[in-house]
């Protein structure tokens, strides 16, 4: 399927019953299929109907799983006059964080375990002596 070039006024003015159009990151995704699905509820998704919903989606945070997901829903960009060209915020939100990006892993064992596993040798020392 070829993808399709909207204005933002086409987006914003889609009325059609099949359509559930916004714009992340000067694309244009039709999430009709998914609204049942979302985990944050399809009342967000409808909140933002027919607008630009990169700041928010960005701000909330999405799984790798989940832009994956988005490139089925995608039907098209928007007009090059009409971009914003506006990169997706860096950090935990967009599936981009620091570790990912120098590859680094986090402690093998989890800080409470550690801490613990401490406590009883020091327990253990203090009972001994």
């Amino acid at each position: 399927m070829e993808k399709r070039i909207f204005t933002r006024s086409e987006v914003e003015k889609t009325q059609d019953q099949d359509k559930v159009l916004f714009i992340l990151h000067d694309k244009v995704y039709n999430v009709r299929g998914f609204l049942n699905e979302h985990p944050g509820g399809e009342e967000i998704l409808l909140e933002h109907k027919g607008q630009d919903a990169s700041e928010d989606f960005d701000d909330v945070g999405h799984s790798k799983d989940a832009m994956e997901l988005m490139k089925t829903y995608l039907v098209g960009e928007l007009a090059d006059s009409e971009r914003s060209n506006k990169q997706p915020k860096r950090g935990w939100v967009a599936g981009y964080n620091k570790r990912e990006e120098k590859n680094v892993r986090g402690p093998g064992v989890p800080f409470y375990l550690l801490m613990g596993g401490i406590a009883i040798v020091v327990g253990f020392f203090f009972y001994a002596y």
